[in-house]
């Protein structure tokens, strides 16, 4: 059996038996290795040389997570949830319940507005979640909120937004990487609009939201309002603060987006963050004496992603590493050459493989695009059903993913109470109402485009 398949299948039977997923990666890369006939001193060595293209990732995630826990220091999301509990503890029933009922679709919908924002307006990726989600838990448990739904709210705007809108992380991930890749692979789709090759499979993923927000998870589940939650949210509120917050927050982002606007080499998100971090301290927002135990704390919580996105990049390298990549693409669309039907839907379940191993849209769409260009070519697909196709095949697995940031980032601010499992509550809801139909989606735009 092909080394890839086998390794993603222990990585995600062990991250689905409560394995850490850091080990579960090790483990599974390991298997994948020694499978290929690497040996273990190959794979090890494969498996160090991807760790190290992590480290970038992970030092600029623990700067956004210190950034975030500063902003949290200030008060600013603290008065947010403050003003929401005091509307929920109306004593008049009925205008209780009425606002019981905006509450909950207005705190989905400004949640899903800021992870659309997160990824071109004011590009911060996850970094927001850590900042805003734990002060609204003690909201969301008085509400009953299930937040299953609200990890599907998050991981849709995190994905649909980089895979339709060529903004942001959006031109990154269509732009740069899928178009760059599929001319560099010899097919010109220069003057394809990429919004037209995306949106059905786009629409795929709002069906999937629409489900689990109405139907699915649309009962309300009980958790313990109680529980101490992990956040450094101040018990006295200055307004001094607040607007210093607001400032930082305009500033990061606007460091951030001017770098991304002019290509330039620097990490926006970690030179947006450092910015931000020394205007809470040169402004006294952040006492010197509280920096340390505010930064750590927050570089804490943003680690552990960062942490699991390193063991994520080594695993990547020893599935490349084992060069099984390839003939796994080439033998699964291969024996289907000439029905492109079948053909399609293999392409779309082998990116979804890939995907869900590697932990990285942006990742897969390098390694297929130059085995899928020909396929679809031979397969007789037009140039745009070739894009939404390898678009589609990179993004798929993204949600549903253990090691993806996509969700990674709803569980680290999810569970801030301990009361949000990774695997049963982020990962396998999302990979249920994502990538089902995102699969579906992403065929039928193959077939009609």
């Amino acid at each position: 059996m092909n080394a890839v398949v086998v390794s993603v299948i222990v990585m995600l039977a062990l991250s689905v038996a409560r394995v850490h997923v850091v080990l579960a990666l090790f483990l599974g890369a390991l298997t994948g290795g020694l499978l290929a006939g690497l040996g273990l001193e190959a794979t090890m060595v494969a498996f160090q040389d991807g760790l190290a293209g992590g480290a970038k990732i992970a030092l600029s995630y623990a700067l956004l997570g210190a950034f975030a826990m500063a902003v949290a220091h200030s008060g600013l999301p603290q008065l947010l949830a403050n003003w929401l509990i005091t509307r929920l503890d109306a004593d008049d029933m009925t205008t209780s319940q009425k606002v019981r009922a905006w509450a909950k679709w207005g705190m989905i919908g400004g949640i899903l507005a800021m992870a659309v924002m997160s990824q071109n307006l004011i590009p911060v990726h996850i970094a927001f979640i850590p900042l805003l989600i734990p002060p609204l838990l003690v909201i969301m448990s008085r509400l009953r909120l299930d937040r299953r739904a609200m990890a599907c709210v998050l991981t849709f705007g995190l994905v649909t937004t980089y895979m339709f809108l060529p903004i942001g992380f959006g031109k990154i991930f269509l732009t740069d990487i899928l178009y760059g890749n599929i001319i560099s692979s010899g097919l010109d789709v220069s003057d394809v609009p990429v919004m037209s090759a995306m949106g059905i499979p786009a629409l795929g993923m709002l069906i999937g939201l629409i489900v689990a927000l109405t139907v699915t998870y649309r009962r309300p589940r009980d958790y313990n309002p109680d529980a101490a939650i992990d956040t450094d949210a101040p018990t006295v509120i200055r307004t001094k603060n607040i607007v210093i917050a607001l400032i930082a927050i305009v500033a990061s982002f606007t460091i951030q987006t001017w770098l991304t606007l002019i290509d330039s080499q620097a990490d926006s998100l970690l030179v947006g963050a450092l910015a931000g971090l020394c205007l809470f301290i040169i402004t006294g927002a952040v006492k010197w004496t509280d920096a340390d135990a505010v930064f750590t704390g927050g570089m804490r919580m943003m680690a552990l992603i960062g942490l699991i996105m390193i063991a994520a990049q080594g695993f990547a390298a020893v599935m490349q590493a084992t060069g099984q990549i390839a003939p796994l693409v080439e033998g699964v669309a291969g024996a289907f050459a000439g029905n492109r039907a079948v053909g399609a839907l293999a392409m779309l379940f082998v990116g979804l493989l890939v995907t869900m191993g590697i932990g990285s849209s942006f990742s897969t769409l390098p390694i297929i695009a130059a085995i899928y260009v020909p396929l679809c070519a031979a397969l007789g697909f037009s140039p745009v059903a070739t894009v939404s196709i390898i678009g589609t095949a990179g993004a798929l697995g993204d949600a549903g993913s253990p090691a993806s940031d996509s969700t990674l980032g709803p569980t680290a601010g999810l569970n801030a109470d301990g009361q949000h499992d990774h695997m049963r509550d982020t990962v396998i809801p999302t990979f249920l109402h994502f990538n089902l139909p995102l699969l579906a989606a992403g065929w039928v735009a193959a077939m009609v485009l």
